[in-house]
């Protein structure tokens, strides 16, 4: 094998038969991939944004509960009190 040879079969290189629509096709497959890529990513953010909001809605819902419970607990006593004075 020539030194020529050599050379050329270390270095990569693009034949001559590959045709031009084939690059422009890989070429625009790949474009419409990393789009696709990017809006999957935008919608993941915006899910995650959304589960975040979430997590602090059902946090408020927790407190609000109990504070209902509490409130629940006052009402029994003022109507406890209520009904000891009035007789019932």
């Amino acid at each position: 094998m020539s030194d020529y040879d050599r050379e050329a079969a270390s270095h990569w290189h693009l034949d001559k038969r590959v045709p031009i629509a084939l690059i422009v096709a890989m070429a625009v497959q790949t474009a419409g991939a990393l789009v696709w890529a990017g809006a999957a990513m935008q919608r993941i953010d915006y899910l995650e944004r959304e589960v975040s909001a979430g997590a602090r809605i059902g946090e408020r819902t927790a407190r609000v509960e109990e504070q209902m419970r509490y409130l629940r607990q006052s009402v029994d006593r003022i109507e406890t009190k209520l009904d000891r004075l009035t007789g019932n």
